[in-house]
């Protein structure tokens, strides 16, 4: 009796990465996300490892790691980034300086870009059913949070605007998808009293 043949790996079977070299892609791969002022896509950390080191593995190892730990590894803007767990939110703002905000206006403008763009300043202001300042828009593209998306094919050819990454990253988003539906932002009507 003849003994079966030894199982063939997958030929899209990835082969098992050294622990030790694993290891050290693991570090790799925490500085360099740490190090980094923006989000850092799989591609761009695959370049920092060695060759035979998956990204994908890397950052799914990470995120586990890291899970309950109070920085997390988070999905952000396309990219992963280390972020204070949310719920130690509470206690960090007490003590760390936060952001200056933006003016109303400048919020409006930002959402409404947001959820209709590419959109003209003709458009958000037709939107805003209010005229805006060109101060207002050189506040959200000093602040990297919208840039220009070309210009539009009519006569006068208005620019056009769109956010940008740091949109994704400053909301927490991982894409433009993760922004809440416009039915979820408006409250229901009051009910009618019957007289």
């Amino acid at each position: 009796m003849s003994e079966p043949p030894d199982p063939q790996p997958a030929p899209d079977a990835l082969p098992e990465a050294d622990p030790a070299l694993f290891a050290h892609a693991l570090r790799i791969a925490e500085a360099l996300i740490f190090a980094s002022d923006r989000p850092i896509q799989p591609a761009r950390l695959q370049q920092a490892l060695p060759p035979d080191v998956d990204a994908r593995a890397v950052i799914t190892s990470l995120l586990a790691t890291t899970a309950g730990r109070p920085v997390e590894l988070v999905e952000v803007a396309g990219g992963f980034a280390f972020r204070t767990a949310a719920d130690l939110a509470p206690a960090i703002t007490k003590v760390v300086e936060v952001p200056r905000r933006l003016p109303r206006v400048a919020m409006e403008t930002l959402a409404i870009i947001a959820y209709h763009q590419p959109v003209t300043r003709a458009e958000i202001e037709e939107i805003r059913g209010a005229s805006l300042s060109q101060t207002t828009l050189e506040a959200l593209l000093e602040s990297g949070l919208i840039a220009p998306r070309g210009r539009k094919e009519v006569p006068g050819r208005p620019s056009l605007w769109g956010t940008t990454p740091r949109f994704l990253e400053q909301f927490g988003l991982k894409a433009l998808t993760d922004l809440p539906r416009r039915e979820e932002l408006v409250s229901e009507p009051a009910p009618q009293l019957s007289a």
